[in-house]
């Protein structure tokens, strides 16, 4: 269907914007996927870029549905911000950090000139944009290669910078300036070179601004070259074959050992200040390489290879606190160490668990599942489910969403990894407690389909409540509140408005055990009043005969209190 072309880029351009641009990359995800050969030969850059955008994508989307069906929409400042804090929370490997940092430098000047100009930005904007966004990443690498995205997003900048006229002829130089550059990209780096590929992260960009170009003027782009001796993408160079296969494996290997390069990828986000961040650069830059920050604002996101993965976190720590750590080992055929492991066996079932804080992610890792940490208002995507379903490592695998706004984004998760052979069953948690009892009766020696029965049934017969402070004024099912007002909100819905966080707790926990209960499990938050657990222990052993209480330590979850019953 064709796009709506837009003489100006507002809001709606975003949204348009990152949707194209996400099924742009879904449909070259494999073809870059497979002529990815740097900085590592890991064959993920297509797939990183995908989950980054497709993070970007469901932040903006989310911006939109708060402003419901009603004529008002988001203005350009809340749509590119969501873009960028979306990209960057859900930025995936080199690439997609890079990625991110486009969007960040994107964002920062469109909504500097809507606050200046009004909420729809012309051509003029659009290019200082694009020159914002290639200077901020290039920028963020501690050092810059050509050859690759960062040569192809400063081409289209420069492009753009030469164009006269309405977003959609700012937006068509872009494209094509960065089409051209993708093309000389082997004759800028030996490894492309030789393997006959053009960069992968290039190849990227130029489908994401082919996205932008139909976005602002409804017409589809084509891959075609742009002049007879332009190299088609993806580029064969000499009688090499047009994919990565054209370097053997073993060659990769052999290469990467010669080099002597890291063995593992450190990824974190990262809440600390600017000066702390320079520090952190600095010390990070002389334990590895592919070294990239990027965000600001408080919270960056951190990607870098290192021999001492252990020494990258701990550098996190140093300068601020670290969460969402990913560390990967390149793994059999590691380009950096020319390893001879065999591949790792396929566990026969794992579980795959979303936890909203810290102190739920290590007891759900500790009882052998897998754990997805979702921060307050940064709900995962299914993309990140995805690969923590692969992460598993197993042929069975139960996935406990524990949050009912993440069933359907579970789903496309399951669907997505059924596709890759692996059996997986969703079990429809909607709060971490019911993922906790679920867990507790998982046997793995059990056939699959029992398990789940068994699980699922256990998770079903756990009522689960939530103690948290309200916002703003609103209605709700127990009557009217105001901000600052504590809610006790049982299965779902609001069932007490209190002053107090005790009282109301012990109101909630009253009800919930009015219908009977064996166990009542206690999730504290870390903001919540350091007494309560000990209040809420001693009410039951006062008033509940034969009912046991367990309470764990959730760490920054949301919620003051997860309360349990089963």
């Amino acid at each position: 269907m064709a796009q709506v072309p837009q003489t100006f880029f507002d809001a709606l351009a975003v949204r348009t914007w990152c949707g194209l641009a996400l099924g742009a990359l879904g449909r070259a995800r494999e073809e870059i996927d497979a002529i990815n050969v740097y900085p590592v030969a890991d064959g993920d850059t297509g797939t990183n870029l995908y989950l980054t955008l497709e993070s970007a994508a469901t932040a903006v989307e989310a911006v939109f549905a708060g402003y419901g069906t009603g004529a008002q929409e988001p203005s350009l400042g809340d749509a590119v911000h969501a873009m960028a804090h979306g990209a960057l929370i859900g930025a995936q490997g080199n690439s997609g950090t890079i990625l991110a940092q486009l969007l960040r430098g994107m964002a920062q000047v469109l909504a500097e000139a809507e606050a200046r100009d009004g909420s729809r930005i012309d051509g003029a904007g659009l290019r200082l944009a694009l020159r914002q966004a290639a200077d901020s990443a290039r920028e963020a690498v501690a050092h810059p290669v050509e050859g690759t995205v960062l040569t192809v997003a400063s081409a289209a900048a420069d492009a753009a910078e030469g164009a006269e006229g309405d977003c959609g002829t700012v937006a068509w130089a872009a494209y094509e300036g960065a089409r051209a550059a993708l093309a000389a990209t082997p004759g800028q780096l030996a490894v492309l070179e030789r393997a006959g590929v053009v960069d992968a992260g290039g190849r990227g960009l130029v489908a994401v601004l082919g996205a932008l170009v139909e976005a602002c003027t409804g017409e589809t782009v084509r891959e075609a070259p742009k002049a007879p001796e332009a190299v088609p993408v993806p580029v064969v160079v000499s009688d090499a074959p047009a994919r990565a296969e054209a370097v053997s494996e073993a060659d990769l290997c052999a290469e990467g050992a010669e080099d002597g390069g890291p063995a593992y990828e450190v990824i974190y986000l990262l809440e600390a200040g600017d000066e702390a961040v320079a520090r952190l650069r600095e010390r990070l830059d002389t334990l590895g390489d592919s070294l990239v920050v990027v965000g600001g604002d408080g919270l960056w996101n951190v990607h870098v290879h290192v021999d001492d993965a252990g020494a990258a976190v701990e550098a996190g720590v140093e300068a601020g606190r670290p969460y969402r750590i990913r560390i990967t080992h390149f793994g059999l055929g590691d380009v950096h160490t020319g390893g001879e492991r065999p591949p790792r066996e396929r566990a026969q079932r794992a579980v795959v668990a979303v936890v909203p804080g810290e102190g739920l992610a290590g007891l759900y890792t500790e009882a052998g599942a897998t754990a997805v940490l979702a921060r307050p208002g940064e709900p995962p995507a299914s993309g990140e489910l995805v690969q923590a379903v692969r992460r598993a490592h197993a042929r069975e695998v139960v996935l406990l969403p524990n949050d009912a706004e993440l069933r359907h984004t579970a789903a496309a998760a399951a669907e997505q990894a059924r596709t890759e052979g692996i059996r997986v069953a969703l079990i429809p948690t909607r709060s971490a407690v019911q993922g906790i009892a679920a867990l507790a009766v998982h046997a793995p020696e059990r056939r699959f389909d029992e398990d789940v029965v068994q699980m699922t049934s256990a998770a079903g017969a756990t009522r689960y409540a939530e103690v948290v402070v309200a916002e703003r004024q609103s209605w709700t099912t127990a009557g009217i509140c105001q901000a600052g007002d504590v809610l006790g909100l049982i299965d779902g819905d609001v069932a007490v408005i209190g002053p107090d966080v005790t009282a109301t707790a012990e109101t909630v926990l009253d009800r919930m055990l009015q219908a009977g209960g064996e166990l009542v499990t206690i999730v504290v938050g870390d903001e919540a009043p350091e007494s309560v657990a000990d209040r809420l222990e001693a009410r039951v052993r006062e008033s509940y005969l034969a009912v046991d209480t367990v309470v764990y330590q959730g760490g920054r979850q949301g919620a003051l209190l997860l309360i349990g019953v089963e």
